[in-house]
């Protein structure tokens, strides 16, 4: 008969099976285990809440019944806790929006707001400065007046006698100086010439032509050429029915369109311009070198010189396209 404790006999009889005692101790560690967490829990629930004006480590919670979206709808009654469904679905939706919010806070400052006056601004300006590249003749440091006159004028196809006129006077008073001079004087020669209505400036005598010399600070050799070549386009006019017509018949009344890509590659002049040269030469025009009347060809729009990397080389193509008829 087996004498000692039930333990001991317990024990005994495991190795006596071949089982280790370690293993047979380990429902009994679970059971302890269970049995403290379950203490601890009871503990917590049955704890009562700490008195507000006991000093905790913990801020104190802020009362939030009030709340019209139910996002904190918990109540307190007692020593229990209730917290209704809705509030946590709520709860969810809401820490799910602020997750979406920090999530994409990284990229907004990438983002360009449409309905921000300034930014819409800076695009447009940015965008614009893109659109507008010139020539490589029109630099950051090109007279405003300059840069308006390739914007808006060069490369323009022209058919009004008077323009062309004017035109062809401003071609020839640039050389020897440059065309942001001449561009300031236009409005003086204008008013010099009567506007460079052909039948008035071809009318002015000697004493005329000194008074526009000396009242407008025009070379009076210019003034003399100016209305020498005024009566050699009523000449014209009585040949070919207009100046238009006469200048615009060189080039088949259909502008000349180039595919310059660098400046340095614009001539100074053409076959084309020294073939008018020549023709307005032997009619008695003054000032009308090939130089000069190859640019009176690009002013007036006889060809195209825009570089094709220019904002205006397609606009200019395009008008040329739609010249009218003959």
């Amino acid at each position: 008969m087996y004498k000692g404790s039930m333990q001991e006999k317990v024990a005994s009889d495991h190795h006596k099976r071949g089982l280790p005692q370690a293993l047979n101790q380990r429902p009994l560690r679970f059971l302890k285990s269970m049995a403290g967490l379950f203490f601890n829990l009871l503990v917590i629930v049955t704890t009562p809440p700490i008195s507000p004006e006991s000093k905790s480590p913990r801020p104190q919670a802020v009362k939030r019944g009030n709340d019209n979206n139910g996002l904190n709808s918990s109540s307190t009654t007692g020593h229990h806790v209730l917290v209704s469904n809705s509030s946590i679905e709520a709860s969810l939706s809401y820490s799910s929006s602020l997750i979406v919010e920090s999530k994409s806070a990284k990229f907004e400052s990438k983002i360009v707001p449409l309905d921000n006056d300034n930014s819409s601004s800076c695009l447009t300006t940015k965008t614009t400065e893109e659109d507008q590249k010139r020539c490589s003749f029109i630099t950051v440091n090109s007279d405003p007046i300059y840069v308006a006159y390739h914007d808006q004028e060069w490369g323009v196809p022209v058919h009004d006698d008077n323009m062309l006129f004017e035109l062809l006077v401003l071609s020839g008073a640039q050389v020897g100086s440059d065309w942001t001079s001449i561009l300031k004087k236009r409005q003086d020669f204008r008013d010099a010439f009567s506007g460079f209505d052909a039948e008035t400036a071809a009318s002015f005598n000697d004493k005329q032509m000194m008074s526009i010399s000396t009242q407008y600070d025009i070379d009076i050799s210019r003034v003399r050429g100016v209305v020498d070549n005024a009566d050699r386009i009523l000449e014209i006019k009585r040949g070919f029915g207009s100046f238009e017509k006469y200048i615009w018949g060189f080039v088949n009344h259909k502008p000349i369109s180039t595919q310059y890509k660098f400046g340095h590659k614009i001539p100074v002049k053409t076959s084309k311009s020294e073939s008018i040269s020549k023709d307005m030469v032997r009619r008695g025009f003054r000032f009308v070198g090939p130089t000069v009347v190859h640019s009176f060809m690009q002013a007036s729009g006889l060809t195209n010189d825009h570089l094709i990397s220019c904002h205006r080389h397609l606009p200019c193509t395009l008008l040329a396209a739609r010249a009218p008829a003959v």
